[in-house]
C-alpha cells in the first residue's frame, strides 16, 4: 500500500511529508527494501491490544505510545505540481509519473489562500484554494486520458469489431495505475453503449471516472492555524461534498512531533493536547502556547495522523491484524506482540496467513481467534484488531 502526497509548491506538502515521516522515538528498520528520496515512511495509529492481555509490547517495525500503535506505510512525495502538468509543464511528468503505484492521495491545500496557482506568495485569503482541487482534478483526469487514447489508436478497430472487450483493452492499458478490470466494466456501464460513438467528451468522463475509483483521493487543508481560514474550509466543503476534507497545520504537527523528539513535551499524534515535560524558554512556550489555543483546542488535532488514517482505514478500508498464540503472544525473539499487518478489508484467515509468509498460506490447516479463543475456517472474515494464530500442517 502506497499513499501519494500531491500539492501545488508553497502550499506545505514538504512540511506535511516531514511531519508525516517524523517519529518520536528511535524505532527499528522499515520493512520496506528501498526508501528513495522522494519516498517516506508515515505511521497510521491505532489502539493496539497490548492493554487487552495486560502485556507491553515490542514492535519490530513502527512503535507504540500509551498503548497507541503506529504502523508503518509507505509515502510518496510527488514533485509540486503546476497548472498543465500533463503536458509537462514544471515538474509534471516527473509528478505524474510517480504517481503510478500510488493507491490513494492525499492533496495538500493552502487553505488560507496565501499561495497562487504557481504557488507564489499572495496576501492570505486572497487566493480561491477550491481552484486548486479543481485544476487537479482535471490534471489526473487530462493523464488518465492520455493513455486511454493510447487504447482507441492501438485497438480502436478491434474494439468496434468486437474482437476485444473494450473493458478488457482499458485494463491493460491502465493496470499500471491500479485500474482493475472490475473498475473498467463499471465504468463502461456509464457510457453509451455504442462504443463507435463515443467522443472526446466521452472518454474523458470515462477517464474521471477510472481515476476516481483508482486513485481516491482526501483533501488535506493545510495552514488552517492562519486566521481567516475557516471561512474557506467552510467554502469548499460545500463545494466539494464528496471528499473528505481535513483541517490541518503541518508546521503545527512538526513542531509538536520535535518538541517530542528533544523530550521537552510528552505528545501522541493526533491527539488534541500535550504535557511539557522539559525546560522551555520564552519563544518555545509562545509557540506551543499559540498551537494549543490555534489548532488543537479549535480543530481537536493538527490534522496530520488524522489524514493518515483516513486515507488507510475509512478510503482504502483497511484493518490491521495482529499474529499471536493461545499459549503466547511473543515471537522467537521474545518479542511480544511484535508487528501489525495492513490487509484489505473482507480478508480471510487464509488471506492473512499468505501475508504472513505464502509457506504459512500453502500449509494452512485453521486459525484461532485469540480474543475469543476459537478456532475458525480459512473463510472466516477478519474484524478490525484481531488477533490471530495460525495453524499449520
Amino acid at each position: 500500500m502506497i499513499i501519494g502526497l500531491v500539492g501545488k509548491p508553497s502550499s506545505g506538502k514538504s512540511t506535511f511529508f516531514k511531519a508525516s515521516t517524523l517519529a518520536e522515538v528511535e524505532i527499528a528498520p522499515y520493512p520496506f527494501t528501498t526508501i528513495e528520496k522522494n519516498e517516506g515512511v508515515g505511521f497510521v495509529k491505532i489502539d493496539c491490544v497490548e492493554k487487552e492481555f495486560n502485556v507491553k509490547c515490542n514492535p519490530r517495525f513502527g512503535y507504540c505510545l500509551n498503548s497507541k500503535r503506529f504502523v508503518p506505510v509507505k509515502l510518496i512525495d510527488v514533485a509540486g505540481l503546476v497548472p498543465g502538468a500533463h503536458e509537462g509543464k514544471g515538474l509534471g511528468s516527473k509528478f505524474l509519473n510517480d504517481l503510478n503505484e500510488a493507491d490513494a492521495l492525499i492533496h495538500v491545500i493552502d487553505i488560507s489562500g496565501s499561495t497562487n496557482e504557481r504557488g507564489e506568495q499572495v496576501p492570505a485569503l486572497s487566493y480561491y484554494p477550491g481552484n486548486d482541487i479543481k485544476f487537479l482534478e482535471n490534471e489526473l483526469d487530462q493523464w488518465y486520458l492520455s493513455i486511454i487514447k493510447k487504447v482507441w489508436e492501438k485497438d480502436a478497430k478491434k474494439i468496434q469489431q468486437a474482437k476485444v472487450k473494450v473493458s478488457e483493452a482499458l485494463f491493460k492499458q491502465l493496470s499500471g495505475l491500479k485500474v482493475t478490470e472490475e473498475m473498467t466494466e463499471n465504468a463502461v456501464k456509464e457510457l453509451p453503449a455504442e462504443i463507435i460513438k463515443w467522443n472526446e467528451d466521452d472518454l474523458l468522463k470515462l477517464s474521471s471516472i477510472l481515476r476516481i475509483k483508482s486513485k481516491p483521493m482526501i483533501i488535506a487543508a493545510n495552514k488552517i492555524d492562519v486566521p481567516g481560514s475557516s471561512g474557506n474550509l467552510e467554502k469548499i466543503k460545500k463545494e466539494f461534498p464528496d471528499y473528505l476534507i481535513i483541517p490541518c497545520s503541518a508546521e503545527s504537527e512538526l513542531a509538536l512531533k520535535e518538541a517530542a523528539k528533544k523530550n521537552l513535551i510528552e505528545y501522541i499524534p493526533g491527539e488534541n493536547n500535550f504535557k511539557i515535560t522539559g525546560n522551555l524558554d520564552e519563544r518555545q512556550k509562545k509557540a506551543l502556547d499559540f498551537i494549543k489555543e490555534n489548532v488543537l483546542d479549535k480543530f481537536n488535532s493538527a490534522g496530520i495522523q488524522d489524514c493518515l488514517n483516513n486515507a488507510v482505514f475509512n478510503i482504502l478500508k483497511y484493518i490491521a491484524i495482529f499474529p499471536g498464540g493461545l499459549s503466547k503472544l511473543s515471537d522467537s525473539e521474545g518479542r511480544v506482540l511484535p508487528d501489525v499487518f495492513l490487509l484489505p478489508n473482507d480478508s480471510t484467515a487464509l488471506d492473512f496467513a499468505y501475508k504472513i509468509h505464502s509457506d504459512i498460506g500453502d500449509k494452512f490447516v485453521k486459525a484461532i481467534d485469540v480474543k475469543k479463543r476459537l478456532a475458525i475456517g480459512k473463510d472466516h472474515k477478519l474484524k478490525n484488531r484481531d488477533v490471530i494464530e495460525i495453524k499449520t500442517s
